[in-house]
């Protein structure tokens, strides 16, 4: 009997739970053949058939996509490739595989950069990437890229970069130039713990230097400036507050110089007035 037609059987974990699986047909296999993918966990367990097949032009089944796959230290998965073709017996494909070793790790998370320009240094820290099976940070080393980005502005034309293989979750950048651009990127892979061999994804490119310096110092500059302004228009205030007060305030009197001059002519109108009033009282009395 014949084995079933197919080639490069590779599965994938991604994305924590989630794995592909796919295959070749083999080149010489007919147009009515069809292939059906079953896997398990352990041997005490029955086979479960793909329920999310990807098929090629000709409507065949070359892989399967599966979800919520759980990694559980050494444990083995078992797949079974059947070929279905008119009249034959066909031996299934089988294999065995490690499901850590085929997983793709995610990219390093919170990946930060903190630069002083005091010590021309920056320290660039990061988390582990997220697995179903391993929480100890030392469990991962990762490889480390800062690239010097050219600058058109500045007419600086020339790239260059730097790789590191590390352990640990930070790492000092001690070439640090504050008037040139970087970019730093990191990917993890494993370091002595039942994690894949290979390499994982890259985080997303941080940039760090001219740029977030510039905004700093924009920032700064715009914080003593409206200080400086503050300050002049509160001197301001205060000279003209000066200037005013000494103008309003009422001098003291001398008791024996600043007596107001008498009217006596209207003085004695007034008496006169009041004394014909008087008179005409009393006769009408």
């Amino acid at each position: 009997m014949s084995v079933a037609a197919i080639e490069n059987f590779v599965c994938v974990i991604y994305n924590i739970s989630f794995m592909n699986c796919t295959w070749h047909v083999d080149r010489n296999a007919s147009g009515d053949v069809q292939y059906f993918l079953y896997w398990k966990t352990s041997r005490k367990e029955d086979y479960v058939r793909c329920q999310n097949y990807i098929e090629d032009n000709c409507g065949r089944h070359t892989g399967c996509r599966f979800q919520n796959v759980t990694i559980k230290g050494s444990r083995k998965a078992y797949f079974l490739v059947n070929e279905s073709r008119n009249g034959q017996n066909i031996l299934p494909y089988i294999t065995v595989i490690y499901l850590y070793k085929i997983e793709k790790l995610t990219p390093p998370l919170n990946v930060t950069v903190n630069c002083t320009g005091v010590y021309h240094s920056c320290e660039i820290q990061w988390q582990r990437p997220h697995t179903s099976h391993v929480d100890r940070d030392i469990c991962f080393k990762y490889e480390i890229v800062i690239e010097n980005k050219a600058d058109p502005e500045e007419r600086m034309k020339d790239t260059s970069k730097m790789e590191r293989i590390i352990t640990g979750n930070s790492y000092i950048f001690e070439s640090f130039n504050a008037n040139k651009r970087y970019t730093v990127k990191i990917r993890a892979t494993n370091n002595d713990c039942l994690v894949s061999e290979n390499w994982g994804e890259w985080s997303t490119p941080v940039e760090f230097g001219r740029e977030q310096l510039t905004s700093t110092s924009s920032y700064t500059l715009l914080l003593i400036s409206a200080i400086a302004a503050s300050l002049v228009l509160f001197i301001c205030i205060i000279t003209i507050y000066l200037k005013t007060v000494p103008a309003i305030v009422l001098q003291p009197k001398d008791p024996f110089h600043d007596i107001s001059p008498v009217n006596f002519q209207t003085e004695n109108q007034f008496i006169k007035h009041e004394t014909e009033e008087i008179t005409i009282v009393e006769e009408a009395a």
